[in-house]
């Protein structure tokens, strides 16, 4: 047995690699939901740290329709290439273990959620841009060929790299690919996030944009719409009813409240698309890094690659 590098005893050990050796897990968890962990690990070949995501297919044995959404989480996050959705490098199945495992860029800061609760002192300005890069997430989402609607988009959902002020959608989990009729049939998602016609299981990528409403409302008051009511049977009643939520009260910025509201519309069709929305006042002046000829939105609100 030849002689151990002394300098190994510094170094963070695998607990697990992938079948080709490239990618290595470490024990640190980053994430725990109620369908996957994720976990830090480390791209050998690149030399960047990434997320490995895993989820273990046991616990969906009896409902073979939750692994086929595991699958098809996974297939529409391969094809999807923009700088606003969470990116995937590599899947596979370990019979062994019975995982799915799936390796995805990771966002040094968290989710968008909790780096806005530890960082209260935001201005308006930079509030616009995170806002402004997960609208370009949904331009491309929603003018994909098919259309793909989120379905559950919220702040904690979108994930940060606080460094150069960069934000992802991420979690597609519960997305729906739909054709060109531009509808889907199941009601999914976060209640307090969720559009009022979800629960008549009719609906259009228009969800998505109300949702996105209610991210730039949380952002903006830094409260999770609806915290005023203590079951999701009270939400409901509210949110069919039309009330809107009362951190909307809190919004002192009439821009921002007027943006919020239209996003918000009980109305699907009077809601703005994301490319309309995109092109609003709101954002005048406002320019990241994505802002070129090459990485934007034309006038016919598709992306240009």
């Amino acid at each position: 047995m030849p002689p151990s590098d002394p300098s190994d005893k510094d170094s963070e050990p695998f607990v697990e690699t992938d079948p080709t050796g490239r990618y290595g897990r470490y024990d640190e968890l980053l994430g725990s939901g109620a369908v996957k962990k994720v976990y830090r690990a480390f791209d050998q070949e690149e030399g960047i740290e990434v997320a490995w995501n895993q989820v273990k297919l046991s616990c969906f044995s009896d409902d073979p329709a939750m692994t086929e959404r595991l699958y098809s989480e996974v297939r529409l996050l391969k094809s999807l290439k923009n700088s606003s959705i969470i990116a995937l490098y590599k899947v596979w199945r370990d019979e062994w273990s019975n995982t799915l495992n799936f390796i995805t860029e990771i966002c040094t800061s968290g989710n968008l959620r909790e780096y806005r609760k530890k960082h209260r002192h935001v201005s308006m300005r930079a509030l616009k841009k995170w806002s402004k890069q997960i609208l370009k997430g949904l331009v491309y989402l929603h003018t994909h060929d098919p259309c793909i609607i989120h379905r559950d988009l919220n702040c904690s959902n979108v994930f940060v790299n606080g460094n150069i002020g960069q934000v992802k959608i991420g979690d597609l989990g519960l997305a729906a690919i739909v054709g060109k009729n531009h509808s889907a049939h199941s009601i999914l998602g976060t209640p307090e996030f969720m559009a009022p016609e979800l629960y008549d299981e009719y609906y259009t990528e228009m969800i998505d944009i109300y949702s996105y409403g209610m991210c730039v409302l949380e952002l903006v008051s830094l409260e999770i719409p609806y915290s005023e009511c203590d079951s999701v049977a009270k939400i409901y009643r509210k949110v069919t009813s039309g009330v809107k939520p009362e951190a909307l009260k809190k919004v002192k910025d009439v821009e921002a409240k007027a943006f919020i509201e239209k996003c918000i519309n009980a109305k699907p069709k009077a809601r703005p698309s994301a490319a309309e929305l995109l092109r609003d006042p709101f954002f005048d002046g406002i320019v990241d890094d994505d802002d070129d000829e090459n990485n934007d939105v034309n006038g016919t609100g598709r992306v240009v690659s």
